[in-house]
């Protein structure tokens, strides 16, 4: 559906440059329209052909001087990277306009550098919080497993047969240990990289906020 939308764009677009040159032709009290053909030679015409529109053409006043000149069509290779320029102009333009609604709302929650830097702080301290209580959980659960693995040993060691709840047990807690040790460990990557990531931060507050409070912006 998208392509069809870029034919009929480009067909429109085609058209209307046909129509403009007419006018131009018109208002300008221009009689003729001038472009190479295949061989290089240069073509006069009063009206215009698809060797015109495909080579590119100039619109010539009475006196002989051109008035306007029209690019030639692109082929389609040229058409598609010529989208995918806009395309992609278009996705970094909504970055941008994403990052400065996002330093404006910044500067509207953090005024001044040191409440921002409080923010951060409390975001690094917020990190350390989780993973000290996931901490505090993972010791509790490795003493449980550690405490079933005992019971374990000391029937084997008595030449009595571990019984099939006590095995149960110990998968599912081995697994609950697992579990939160790779818990911590994300957190503990989290909060490291947030502290990594403050100085950048910081630095980035401090342009926002010189460019936001220098007149006219610079």
């Amino acid at each position: 559906m998208r392509a069809v939308r870029y034919i009929l764009a480009g067909a429109a677009l085609c058209l209307g440059t046909a129509v403009a040159a007419q006018n131009d032709a018109s208002n300008y009290g221009a009689t003729r329209f001038r472009w190479k053909d295949a061989s290089g030679a240069t073509v006069f015409s009063d009206s215009l052909t698809s060797d015109a529109l495909k080579a590119g053409y100039d619109v010539v006043n009475s006196q002989g001087v051109v008035v306007r000149h029209v690019d030639r069509q692109l082929n389609a290779d040229e058409r598609a990277a010529a989208r995918k320029l806009a395309d992609q102009k278009a996705a970094a333009d909504r970055v941008q306009e994403q990052q400065r609604r996002d330093d404006a709302q910044m500067l509207n929650a953090y005024p001044d550098e040191a409440s921002f830097v409080v923010a951060k702080n409390a975001e690094v301290d917020n990190f350390e919080q989780a993973a000290r209580t996931t901490r505090l959980n993972l010791q509790g659960q490795e003493k449980a497993l550690a405490d079933l693995l005992n019971r374990a040993g000391d029937l084997e060691r008595a030449k009595q047969p571990v019984p099939a709840y006590l095995n149960d047990r110990i998968a599912k807690q081995r697994d609950m240990v697992a579990g939160l040790r790779a818990t911590l460990q994300r957190q503990q990557a989290a909060k490291d990289a947030a502290k990594a990531g403050m100085d950048a931060q910081v630095k980035h507050y401090r342009d926002v906020k010189a460019a936001a409070d220098t007149p006219n912006g610079r």
